[in-house]
């Protein structure tokens, strides 16, 4: 799926930005080397060694901290899940108790990602990727969207806006449409009008209430 694959083991892997610091554990190394690698090369693309490699250790201290590959890609999954979480903390902290104010937060943050997620979202291209029944990153996958639609659900309905459910699947939807849409064709393809999308379909449940 991924054009930019680089060899299974034993690659040559340009140092990251996040594992530059020397006091950095060996552990956190190789999850922020392989954040970064699964994001720009696939889960599939990007061997162990590589990872180990890119982390400035070896496949043995690796192992040593997760047991198998599967396991540190539900690490990486885990911390995508945190960065994108504390989205909800910062919305509370800006707009406190006013959901309406909120739910524009939310779109607008939405739309800052979109700018900055040349790959797209890192759990729905891994739900793309380990297509195979029963691997432990679907759960965690599963979780996190289910939280996140329930979030944008519940703000939905303290704004008093009518059908919240529809209007969270509609929300949720457009994101997820609009992540795929700038992958194939850009930033001047229907990507560009996510923010118009997401307002024209909460003023429609504005007038609703109001009818």
């Amino acid at each position: 799926m991924n054009a930019n694959k680089a060899p299974e083991g034993g690659a040559i892997v340009k140092k990251t930005a996040c594992n530059a610091e020397a006091k950095t554990s060996p552990r956190d190394r190789i999850v922020s080397s392989a954040c970064a690698l699964f994001r720009t090369h696939g889960i599939r693309g990007i061997g162990v060694d590589a990872i180990a490699q890119a982390a400035e250790t070896n496949k043995m201290t690796l192992y040593r901290h997760f047991g198998s590959k599967d396991d540190l890609v539900c690490e990486t999954l885990k911390v995508a899940s945190a960065q994108a979480a504390a989205l909800w903390d910062d919305l509370e902290n800006r707009f406190p108790d006013n959901p309406r104010a909120q739910i524009d937060g939310w779109v607008a943050g939405r739309a800052d990602c979109l700018a900055s997620e040349p790959h797209g979202c890192d759990l729905a291209n891994a739900a793309v990727e380990l297509k195979e029944d029963g691997h432990p990153a679907h759960v965690l996958i599963d979780r996190f969207k289910t939280e996140q639609r329930r979030r944008l659900e519940d703000l939905c309905r303290a704004a008093g806006l009518s059908d919240p459910e529809l209007l969270a699947d509609t929300l949720s939807m457009l994101l997820e449409g609009a992540r795929v849409s700038r992958i194939a064709t850009g930033d001047h393809g229907p990507a560009a009008r996510f923010e118009r999308a997401c307002h024209a379909a909460i003023a429609g449940h504005e007038r609703s209430k109001a009818g």
